[in-house]
């Protein structure tokens, strides 16, 4: 299906101080970062998880344990994919016990975050489940909600809220864009 870009709603600079503010919002909330650990769902969720622990350590001078969450075999349609890309979940520390902030780029129907939640839980009990996003796009189908949103952008089911990352596509951008059949997305 193609795409065609409608507008840019954060730029490089936004999305800095959007991660900037994250990371002192899960700080506070948290009371600093002992028990901490980020927990990013493959593949831009796993950037913005690591881009979230460098600013931690800045403004904390700890580290926070990073980890990357792969939910390929826990989405309720896995059957419906004739072959889902698959990378690896290594989560390097112990979640029992943990907050652990699991951190993706766009939160739409909740089902990602589900499905995360259910792969960080194979690893064992944290205490809690934080959910940090870049951005909140609305239209729920769970009954889940982000403890820390970068920046609420409403859309339309037809549109896609495109995330770009330095590490993963050569800037930094989040973009609306149209299907161009105008089937929804």
């Amino acid at each position: 299906m193609a795409y065609r870009v409608k507008a840019q709603v954060m730029d490089a600079a936004a999305i800095e101080r959007a991660l900037t503010r994250i990371a002192h919002e899960i700080l506070e909330a948290n009371h600093g970062c002992a028990g901490l650990a980020l927990a990013g769902i493959v593949t831009r969720g796993s950037v913005m998880a690591s881009r979230l622990a460098e600013r931690i350590k800045s403004i904390e001078g700890a580290e926070v344990p990073v980890g990357t969450v792969d939910i390929s075999f826990y989405r309720d349609d896995v059957a419906t994919h004739v072959s889902p890309e698959v990378h690896r979940t290594d989560i390097p520390f112990d979640v029992d016990g943990r907050t652990v902030v699991l951190v993706d780029d766009v939160l739409f129907t909740g089902r990602t975050i589900r499905a995360a939640m259910d792969a960080v839980m194979d690893y064992g009990r944290p205490d809690s489940i934080q959910l940090a996003v870049l951005v909140d796009r609305g239209h729920r189908e769970l009954p889940i909600r982000a403890d820390y949103v970068g920046k609420n952008v409403p859309t339309s089911r037809r549109e896609r809220v495109k995330v770009s990352f330095v590490e993963t596509d050569g800037r930094d951008a989040v973009e609306i864009c149209e299907t161009d059949g105008g089937t929804e997305a």
